[in-house]
């Protein structure tokens, strides 16, 4: 794999990438490269659109834990025999 210094970088951008990286929970290179990837690859280069995690992570934030929690006693027998 190749390494590519990027030097001259304005504050305000640095920045920027460091806002953007800590949302998403990635360091700085991290972060850099998924861009780079995001913006100059296709996404059906075989790589889906969206992570499972930044999947997960853009569902919203709704609900009590109590909300999703399993219903007892409706359980049904299932044959998945042919």
């Amino acid at each position: 794999m190749a390494e590519l210094i990027v030097r001259g970088v304005e504050p305000e951008v640095v920045s920027k990438l460091s806002e953007r990286a800590k949302r998403h929970h990635r360091s700085l290179e991290e972060e850099h490269l998924a861009i780079l990837r995001d913006t100059l690859l296709p996404t059906d280069a075989g790589r889906p659109a969206m992570t499972f995690e930044q999947y997960l992570r853009a569902m919203p934030d709704v609900g009590e834990d109590a909300d999703f929690g399993r219903i007892t006693g409706t359980i049904r027998e299932v044959d998945l025999a042919d």
